[in-house]
Order: C-alpha cells, then sequence, then structure tokens
C-alpha cells in the first residue's frame, strides 16, 4: 500500500472549507497552554491536520515553520494512533518560547490525548 510514516498530500487539510468543518463543531478538543487541537470525525480511512499559527503568536516565518514542521513530524510519527479525524492545531500565546524539546513534548502529549478523546467519541 503506502509508507506507514510518509505525510502526502491526503494527510493535510488544503481548503478552507476542511478547516471550516473542523472549527464549527469539534466534538473532540486537547488542549495546552500552548496549543489547541480540534478534531472532527472524517469519512476517510486515516486523520488529517491542518495547522495555523497567526502572525500575532509568532512574528517570523522562521518561527512559525519551526512550529509546523514540529507539529507535522509528531503527527506523522503517531498518525496510525489516531483515528480518522480531521484535526486543526491552533497555536497560542508563548508557542514561540518553547524549544524543540519542549515544543515535541507538549505535541505527543495532545496526540495522546486526542487519540484517546477521538476513540472515546467514536465508541459511543
Amino acid at each position: 500500500m503506502h509508507n506507514t510514516h510518509a505525510y502526502g498530500r491526503e494527510l493535510r487539510l488544503l481548503t478552507p472549507s476542511q478547516f471550516q468543518t473542523v472549527f464549527s463543531n469539534p466534538p473532540v478538543k486537547a488542549v495546552t497552554a500552548q496549543l489547541t487541537m480540534l478534531a472532527t470525525p472524517n469519512d476517510l480511512d486515516h486523520a488529517r491536520i491542518g495547522v495555523t499559527i497567526s502572525k500575532k503568536r509568532a512574528k517570523t516565518a522562521v518561527q512559525r515553520n519551526r512550529i509546523k514542521r514540529r507539529v507535522r513530524e509528531t503527527f506523522r510519527l503517531r498518525q496510525h494512533k489516531i483515528p480518522n479525524f480531521d484535526i486543526v492545531v491552533i497555536a497560542k500565546q508563548g508557542i514561540v518560547d518553547l524549544d524543540n524539546t519542549e515544543l515535541n513534548n507538549t505535541l505527543n502529549y495532545l496526540w495522546r490525548k486526542l487519540a484517546k478523546r477521538c476513540e472515546q467519541y467514536q465508541s459511543r
């Protein structure tokens, strides 16, 4: 089939409407001080993610790109543990103050929490 740890276009939310679907009424959330994850079930056989980081939260493109890379990378490694949901990751105040290790730890914690909540939501 395909490499289980790939991160292709099909794993990303690409259009504003895909993002809007998640924003409008996400049944599943996972939150820390620096990040919020919202999730809505999708009809696919895999999870998809989108990342939003406003310039207010991370002034430079370098900062925003670093955060997006970490989010995508942690997702790529854990995607097989996450149910079929569309997920939007939203950066909050203080996100740029985390170094890569702290960011990874925060993300891994959130992915675990989110995966668990998605499963609970599906099993209802």
